[in-house]
């Protein structure tokens, strides 16, 4: 199914995802037989910016080629439009997937502002966070494990998600980790590291690192054009747990090297893309961060404890340590590359 729009209106280049530009295009037949394609350079002086999305700059012409999508398939759902819009500008994520959910945000942004209609929601939005259950309780041996940890060799690394393993991983760092468990947004994996007999021993997961982080930004270097382009190749590491009745000398710093050596690959695996450098948060008032320097895990400084959602610039909660950790010894060139 073909998608059609006016001459001369700007759009994002083919099969760039993040912090592209935004490219002059025209059809090169007529709109009635079918889209060809000539990509020019970015020209300067282009119509007004009608809002900024996600690092995005969105003219008239952009939301005049949607409002021109929306009266070609009338009877089309919010979200079968937004993967129409992602088809006709080439959004797709590094593993093939349609990037349906940044169209998704795209649209209805402009669709609140007025720049265009949408039709009527065919359902109610579902907050998932208001109706999903907190992970039950397991039933689990927690008897002290107290041994060194040649006697626990070798250990078994799991790759969780999307397994029958992934429940146990939820109650775990639901019921055991100050924090609790919070379903993660975006790209992310989670391990379970198991002992002798299948024993749950340790819990980790990565995420999608936030976009403003001042200590990493400045240890990495890059400008604001490659943290854009290139932010999707760092991960976050949000939860480590070592559960509470395990007390093995050097655990921690085994488990966290071990799972980090093969992290950029497992990304690769399930996501087509691979990670250069990870990071982490410490709240120095509850812990020193003892296995991740053990690991060689670096101090980049603190944060402002304002978070992203500020607007007042005065602390609103804890101030943690940032570590990073490299990946790729030219994690920096790697990171600092633009499209």
């Amino acid at each position: 199914m073909g998608c059609f729009w006016p001459a001369g209106i700007l759009r994002p280049p083919r099969g760039r995802r993040r912090g592209a530009g935004w490219v002059k295009h025209f059809p090169t037949r007529d709109l009635r037989s079918g889209p060809s394609f000539k990509y020019l350079l970015p020209m300067a002086g282009e119509s007004l910016v009608l809002l900024r999305h996600r690092g995005r700059d969105l003219s008239e012409e952009d939301a005049a080629f949607i409002r021109g999508l929306i009266a070609r398939y009338p009877d089309a759902s919010r979200r079968r439009l937004s993967a129409l819009l992602c088809e006709a500008w080439g959004w797709r994520q590094p593993n093939g997937a349609l990037s349906d959910l940044l169209a998704r945000g795209l649209m209805l942004a402009l669709h609140r502002a007025g720049h265009i209609a949408l039709p009527p929601p065919r359902s109610a939005a579902i907050n998932n966070i208001v109706r999903r259950r907190a992970p039950a309780p397991m039933l689990l041996d927690t008897s002290p494990v107290d041994v060194p940890l040649a006697e626990l060799r070798p250990l078994e690394f799991l790759l969780v998600r999307r397994t029958p393993y992934e429940a146990l991983f939820d109650s775990l760092i639901h019921h055991h980790h100050y924090l609790g468990y919070t379903r993660p947004v975006g790209e992310h994996l989670k391990y379970l590291v198991l002992g002798p007999g299948g024993r749950p021993l340790a819990a980790l997961a990565f995420s999608s690192a936030p976009r403003h982080l001042g200590p990493r930004d400045r240890f990495i270097g890059w400008s604001a054009p490659a943290r854009r382009a290139n932010i999707r190749l760092v991960a976050y590491n949000s939860r480590y747990l070592i559960l509470p009745w395990v007390h093995v000398s050097h655990l921690a710093s085994h488990v966290l090297a071990r799972v980090t050596r093969g992290l950029s690959a497992d990304w690769q695996r399930v996501y087509g893309h691979p990670v250069h450098f990870i990071e982490t948060f410490v709240d120095p008032t509850r812990f020193k961060g003892t296995c991740y320097r053990a690991a060689n895990w670096v101090y980049m400084g603190r944060t402002t404890g304002r978070g992203k959602d500020d607007h007042t610039n005065k602390p609103n909660r804890p101030i943690k340590d940032v570590l990073g950790y490299p990946l790729d010894k030219r994690f920096r060139e790697l990171l600092s590359r633009l499209p």
